[in-house]
């Protein structure tokens, strides 16, 4: 299945006219960035939209769209049918030159730390292999080894440890 996709345009008109924006990310991604007025139900706790908010109009949107569209029968389902979608999520709406909420003072989304994380192992280990001992590539191997388990599992070693880290705390002004 999938929903109707709507432009930047076309959703903010909807949103004029009362329809109701639903950001899919998960709480990490939404406390950091997100567009001012967005309810927020992440798709990892998703559940039906209420009666009222269906009623006005529902419109998904995620980082760039991809996950909307994966997710397409799920979302439809929560709300009661005739979702749409924000083609190219909330990355088209900033490159229209749209408002976005920005909170630096939040840390950087979990998946980009682990891709920062596993990427300085990598190369890390590359570079110590090459020019210390070739005993360093291990480094790479491990972290190599660690994102293929990630991907068959779903299970991440780095994001649990990264979700531990001090950086990692929520801020007051990030809660909610």
């Amino acid at each position: 299945m999938t929903l109707a996709c709507l432009s930047v345009d076309e959703a903010r008109a909807k949103i004029a006219a009362g329809a109701v924006l639903v950001d899919i990310r998960e709480t990490d991604e939404h406390r950091r960035e997100r567009i001012p007025g967005a309810l927020h139900r992440p798709l990892s706790q998703l559940a039906p939209l209420s009666a009222h908010e269906v009623a006005r109009g529902v419109i998904f949107h995620c980082k760039s769209g991809n996950r909307t569209a994966a997710n397409a029968a799920r979302l439809n389902a929560a709300a009661g049918g005739g979702a749409h979608v924000l083609q190219g999520g909330i990355e088209a709406w900033k490159a229209e030159g749209h408002a976005v909420a920005l909170d630096r003072r939040q840390p950087l989304e979990l998946m980009r730390q682990v891709q920062i994380g596993a990427g300085g192992m990598i190369l890390a280990g590359v570079v110590a292999g090459l020019l210390v001992h070739p005993a360093f590539l291990a480094l790479s191997a491990f972290a190599g080894a660690g994102l293929i388990l990630a991907g068959a599992t779903g299970f991440c070693g780095m994001a649990r440890l990264l979700q531990r880290a001090p950086w990692n705390r929520v801020t007051a002004a990030g809660q909610g």
